[in-house]
Order: structure tokens, then C-alpha cells, then sequence
């Protein structure tokens, strides 16, 4: 970073070295390694031994449903399903991009980075260029070949996509990103180039998340915190509202169901935004009875006190927003709570009751999509589920027992394809586990 001093960026790298080196993939690293170096030669002619691979999961949000982007408390897990950036350095400032799962090949000079397209998988590659030529110079360009078969399937793959291209274009050009820096770059990615007004959720959940533990993150402290000290370590992130609650002793094992519709939006081309702007009216409102004048309100800048004392000058579409921030907020306390006694079965109902409340409240979710909430929530073997993502598009996921989740996934399709018979063939349940964060793949 231009502004900061040898010492700062030290500590920078052996942030992220630490975060990206001491994980070990889960499932086959050293296959998806092979298919990925056999990529990079026959597109590119560049040797194994040039590659290197940077691991980027998805991510689950269990509580905390359309509150990130309003300074709301939020739970997250990183999943065993992940995108994959293979990338080695160019001795120019071009990049020449191509991808497993989408057509065509991306490519741009890093000093005449072109601007957004709709639609194009380009813009993720070309908005980290120019976020992290905000922070330091960047002369060398990379190529490189991408795999992730669930890209916008709501489980984060934007996040999971720009992380991975800030991750290989730094250490392109010789320096590694802090867990910090990369969540504050990939918010400017999709806040800034692509135009999505989202909180830190995807970003940090992907950045920090642990098998088996439960990402917490409180974004008003986040949002407060940015303003202080430039602290890279671990501790400076905690203080900064992002901690990982490990499970208690006597939590159950559990299977994560992700169970698509079929439905498949871009999100911008929903009512995403709409919704943030409509929280943002209830919060000025709100705040405007209690007396208080917040630049850029949001819901968090309100205490729960204030809510109480005001909502019943909230009517229509602003009073349901508001109910449902508020709701979602106990319903994370309550499911932090239980995450802490392993009750497995309340932090379930309290996935049901924010799914609900998605719908009644938040008023997201289309038929197909709620037809699969409530399959969900009939199955048996099934703790609780909830839209995944915006809740515009096409995914629910749930928290199951795993010694009932393979005959839960079949009971899940044949329902589903009974009342959607048309959207049957491009409707699918994935069995996953927590897994780690971020992370460099095996002998990468």
C-alpha cells in the first residue's frame, strides 16, 4: 500500500501468509490441482510448476438474513464448495483470463482497465484491477483459467470470485493482502464497480470462517472501527466486531443442505438494492423522532430502545423492513445463544422463523423458492432452512442431520419436481460441510 510504510505491509504478509498456508483443502486438492495445471498449459502453454491456486469457498448465511448492508449482527459459515483461480505472473501489465464455467476470454491491460458490462464475467477480474490500483502500483498482469460451477446460485460466489482475483493480482506484482484489506477491497469491487449495495458479510465470512465454527459479525463495529488504527492482526479483527465462535462439546454433528430451485437472476437485475434503499428510509425516519442525525443512516445506527419507542411512526413498506431488522437481530442473539449451549434444534427454528420473516416482512423470495423453504422445513431430518443469498434468486439452505440427509435430498427432489415439474431439470440438492476460509490450495 503506497501510504503505508515497509513495517505495515511485513505485517500484512504474514497475515495473509499465515491465513493462506496453514489450511489444508478438503475433498481432492491434489486433482483439482492436476485439472487446473493441465488448463494452464494446453490454453496458455505455462508449466505446473508456474501455477499457483488460490482456494475461494462459497459461504452460508444462517441468521442474519438482509442485515449485513444495514450495520445489523450476522452469522456465517465457508462451505467445501469453492471457486478456484490458477494463475501464474505476466511479464506485461495484461490479463488474459478464461474460465471452466463461462464462455470467452477476458482480457485487458491493467492501465486501461474498461468499464463495467452487465452480464460479463470480466467485470469481477476488472474491478479488483482497479480497486487494488487504489491501494499499490501494479505493473504485472497474470493468466489464468477459473472453475466454480455455482456462480450466482447465492451462496456468495461474486465474493468468493473477487477475492480470489485480489488475492493472485497482488501477489502478481510481489505483495500479499491482509485479511482486512481484503475485505475492504472486495466491498469496493461490488459497492463501487458493480453498483450492489451489500455489507461485509460474503467478504468476511469467506476471509475468516473455520470448519465447524460459526463466523460472527457485528458490521455497525466494523463500520465504526474503520476509521482507527490500520491494525492487521488478528486481535485488530475481533476488536473490528469479526470474531469464530468454535462449537460447544455437546453440539450434534450436521450436514448443510443447499437446495436449488432452478431460478437463476443476476442480482442486480432484482429488487435487491430497492430493499437496502427502503431500510434506509425506516432508518431516517426513526432516527428523525429520536432527534439524531446519522450521515448515511442505516437500521444499526438505531437502538433497540429508539425502535420501541418509535415504530409506530413507521407504516407500509418501511414498518415491515424495520420489523424485520429488528426481529433478525434477536433471532441472532438467540441463535448465538444456542450455537454456545449446542442446541442444534433451537438455532434450526430459528432459521425457520428468519425464512419466515424473509417472506412476510422482507417480502423477498419467489413462488418456486418458497415452495422449496417449506419443502425444506417438512423433511424430515431437517433442523431449519432459510433463503440463501439475496432471496431473489434460487437458493434455500438448511442445517440437517447427516445420518438422515442423503434420503432428505431424495424425499427434497421429488417434491420439488412434483409442484415444478419445468424447473425439475435444473433443480439440484448439494450435501456440504463447513470448511475453512480463504486459503491457497495445497502446494500452491
Amino acid at each position: 500500500m503506497a501510504s503505508e510504510g515497509r513495517g505495515a505491509e511485513s505485517a500484512a504478509a504474514a497475515s495473509l501468509s499465515a491465513l493462506l498456508s496453514g489450511r489444508v483443502a478438503m475433498g481432492d486438492p491434489a486433482s483439482v490441482r492436476d485439472e487446473l495445471c493441465a488448463e494452464m498449459r494446453a490454453r496458455f502453454g505455462i508449466p505446473p510448476r508456474q501455477v499457483r491456486i488460490v482456494r475461494a469457498p462459497y459461504r452460508i448465511c444462517p441468521l442474519g438474513a438482509h442485515i449485513d448492508h444495514q450495520l445489523g449482527r450476522v452469522t456465517a459459515m465457508a462451505i467445501d464448495q469453492a471457486v478456484h483461480l490458477a494463475f501464474a505472473p505476466a511479464e506485461s501489465p495484461e490479463v488474459r483470463l478464461s474460465s471452466q464455467s463461462f464462455p470467452g476470454e477476458v482480457r485487458f491491460r491493467l492501465d486501461q482497465v474498461p468499464p463495467h458490462s452487465p452480464g460479463d464475467w470480466g467485470n469481477y477480474p476488472r474491478g479488483a484491477a482497479l480497486a487494488l490500483a487504489r491501494r499499490l502500483a501494479l505493473d504485472r498482469g497474470l493468466v489464468g483459467v477459473t472453475s466454480g460451477a455455482l456462480a450466482e446460485g447465492g451462496l456468495s460466489s461474486s465474493a468468493s470470485v473477487g477475492l480470489a482475483y485480489l488475492v493472485a493480482l497482488a501477489a502478481a506484482n510481489g505483495r500479499q493482502l491482509s485479511p482486512l484489506e481484503l475485505i475492504q477491497l472486495d466491498q469496493e469491487i461490488e459497492n463501487g464497480y458493480l453498483g450492489l449495495n451489500n455489507g461485509i458479510l460474503d467478504q468476511a465470512a469467506i476471509v475468516a470462517s473455520r470448519p465447524n465454527h460459526l463466523t460472527v459479525i457485528d458490521c455497525l463495529a466494523w463500520q465504526q472501527r474503520q476509521g482507527g488504527p490500520a491494525a492487521l492482526e488478528s486481535d485488530y479483527l475481533e476488536a473490528a466486531g469479526l470474531r469464530v465462535d468454535p462449537p460447544a462439546p455437546r453440539l450434534p454433528p450436521f450436514a448443510i443442505l443447499a437446495a436449488f430451485s432452478g431460478i437463476s437472476q443476476a442480482i442486480l437485475n432484482t429488487g435487491y438494492n430497492l430493499r437496502v434503499s427502503e431500510c434506509v428510509e425506516a432508518a431516517r425516519s426513526l432516527l428523525a423522532a429520536a432527534g439524531r442525525v446519522v450521515e448515511n443512516p442505516r437500521l444499526g445506527h438505531v437502538t433497540a430502545a429508539e425502535y420501541q419507542a418509535h415504530r409506530n411512526r413507521l407504516t407500509g413498506i418501511p414498518a415491515r423492513r424495520a420489523a424485520h431488522f429488528f426481529g433478525e437481530m434477536d433471532r441472532v442473539q438467540a441463535g448465538l445463544h444456542a450455537w454456545q449451549q449446542g442446541d442444534l434444534p433451537a438455532f434450526g427454528r430459528l432459521m425457520a422463523q428468519s425464512g419466515h420473516s424473509s417472506i412476510d416482512l422482507y417480502q423477498c423470495g419467489s413462488p418456486p423458492l418458497i415452495d422449496l423453504f417449506h419443502i425444506l422445513l417438512e423433511t424430515p431430518g431437517v433442523y431449519g432452512a432459510r433463503f440463501s443469498g439475496a432471496g431473489f434468486r434460487g437458493c434455500c439452505v438448511a442445517l440437517a442431520d447427516p445420518g438422515q440427509a442423503e434420503a432428505a435430498i431424495l424425499s427434497i427432489r421429488q417434491r420439488y419436481a412434483a409442484r415444478h415439474p419445468d424447473l425439475a431439470s435444473r433443480a439440484f440438492v448439494l450435501q456440504c460441510a463447513p470448511d475453512d476460509g480463504l486459503r491457497w490450495l495445497e502446494g500452491g
